[in-house]
């Protein structure tokens, strides 16, 4: 099963949609192979490298009082928590696009450092309040996540896979993703939102059960 994650690192949703998704298959288990890749895209494109007050930000783009968010976000710490995902105070909103530029090129390093430096950068942003377009930022994370530092470093420097994010944007919004986290599932199938684990374990498994076998060999 090719599952693509459509998110974003300033997406709070999206770390919850991550935390039930892994935890459903691991509930599932091996029984049912999966590649799991995570596809970028951004809530917040045009801010620039100085990012915004997270509560004026919100406040501006979604016609929401302060004491609105502030019970959302204790929501969200609370479906975090619920999850073993530890939100923290975060007062600023940033640009992600750089970051999305080197989650391209870890995943040619691999799922698995891909899906480690998603991590890294999600538990930075949301958990420490990081700023994950700050190239020493981004470069640290890199390394926990066990990529090569200088690779990453001469990646940042450059505009290498600029072009991949902003095509794949594209080709997300052009396929009618316009909200996150997207969970698309052999390009067939789609489940939306930050689910309950319930939720992913049950759709994976109907739609797992409900996939034509595969012709014996001869």
């Amino acid at each position: 099963m090719k599952i693509e994650f459509v998110s974003d690192v300033a997406c709070p949703w999206c770390a919850i949609g991550l935390q039930s998704l892994e935890q459903a298959l691991a509930r599932i288990g091996p029984e049912l192979p999966v590649e799991l890749s995570f596809q970028p895209f951004e809530l917040n494109p045009t801010l620039g490298p100085e990012g915004a007050d997270t509560l004026q930000y919100l406040a501006g783009k979604y016609g929401m009082a302060p004491e609105q968010i502030k019970a959302n976000q204790a929501a969200i710490r609370e479906r975090g928590a619920a999850l073993g995902f530890a939100f923290g105070e975060r007062s600023r909103v940033w640009n992600t696009f750089d970051a999305h530029r080197l989650l391209a090129w870890a995943g040619e390093q691999g799922a698995d450092r891909q899906r480690a430096l998603k991590h890294a950068l999600l538990a930075a942003y949301h958990g420490q309040g990081r700023n994950p377009g700050d190239p020493a930022v981004l470069l640290e994370l890199a390394a926990a996540a066990g990529l090569d530092a200088e690779q990453a470093r001469a990646v940042l420097a450059s505009d290498a896979y600029a072009d991949e994010v902003r095509e794949r944007e594209q080709f997300w919004q052009r396929a009618g993703i316009h909200s996150v986290p997207a969970v698309v599932i052999d390009r067939k199938h789609l489940i939306s939102g930050g689910q309950p684990v319930e939720v992913f374990e049950q759709a994976l498994r109907k739609i797992a059960a409900d996939a034509p076998a595969a012709p014996e060999a001869t």
